[in-house]
C-alpha cells in the first residue's frame, strides 16, 4: 500500500479519484471525530464530515503535494463548521438532565456521589459527557482553537496555519475558550454540588 507521502505527492496525477479515495480511507475517522467535537451531535458530525470530503474533492486540484493533507482537512472542516453556525444564527443549548448523544449512542448523565474527590469525578464517564456539552457552549471560533490545541495536540503555529490567523489570535482564542469551558464546568459542578460545600 502507498505511504502518506507517496499519496500526497501523487495528488496531481491523472488518477485523482483513486488517490483521493485512499486519502479519505486514511483520514475519515479523524475527520468524523473532529466534526463530532465541534457539533456535539453524531448526525451533524456525519453530515459535516461528508460535506468536508465533498469540498475537499472539488478542491483537490489545488492541494499542494508535500504539504499536510490532514492540516488541509482541518481547515476545511473548521471553515464549514463556522459557516454552518453563522447560517443557523443560533446557539444550540440542551438541558443538563438530557442524555448525552455520542457516536456510540446516548449515554445517561449519571451524577457521581458528591462525596467523591474532584479527581474521581473528572474521571467518570458522566463528566466526560459534560465536558462535551460544555465544549458545545463555547463560541465556535474559540471551540475550534481549543479542540485543535487540547484534543488534537496541534502547536500554536500549526493552528495558526490551519485557521489562517496570527499566533496571537490563536493564543487569544484558546485562552478565552478555556475560560468559557472552565466557567461552564464550574457552573455545572456548583449546580450539582459535585465539589462539596465551600468552607
Amino acid at each position: 500500500m502507498l505511504g502518506t507521502e507517496t499519496l500526497e505527492a501523487a495528488a496531481l496525477r491523472p488518477n485523482k479519484r483513486q488517490v483521493f479515495e485512499q486519502l479519505v480511507y486514511k483520514h475519515q475517522k479523524f475527520v468524523l471525530n473532529v466534526a463530532y467535537r465541534m457539533t456535539g451531535d453524531p448526525e451533524e458530525a456525519k453530515d459535516l464530515a461528508q460535506e468536508a470530503f465533498v469540498r475537499a474533492f472539488r478542491a483537490f486540484d489545488r492541494f499542494q503535494p508535500g504539504t499536510s493533507f490532514e492540516r488541509w482537512l482541518y481547515r476545511i472542516v473548521a471553515n464549514l463548521y463556522i459557516d454552518s453556525v453563522r447560517r443557523k444564527g443560533r446557539h444550540h443549548e440542551e438541558s443538563l438532565n438530557a442524555p448525552v448523544n455520542t457516536l456510540n449512542g446516548p449515554v445517561d448523565r449519571a451524577v457521581p456521589d458528591s462525596t467523591h474527590d474532584p479527581e474521581e469525578i473528572l474521571e467518570t464517564h458522566a463528566f466526560t459527557g459534560e465536558v462535551q456539552k460544555a465544549m458545545e457552549s463555547i463560541t465556535p471560533e474559540y471551540r475550534i482553537a481549543v479542540i485543535l490545541c487540547d484534543v488534537e495536540g496541534l502547536s500554536y503555529e500549526e493552528i495558526a496555519q490551519v485557521l489562517r490567523c496570527s499566533i496571537g489570535t490563536v493564543r487569544s482564542r484558546i485562552h478565552r475558550g478555556r475560560k468559557q469551558l472552565r466557567d461552564r464546568l464550574r457552573s455545572y459542578a456548583a449546580t450539582h454540588n459535585l465539589l462539596g460545600e465551600q468552607p
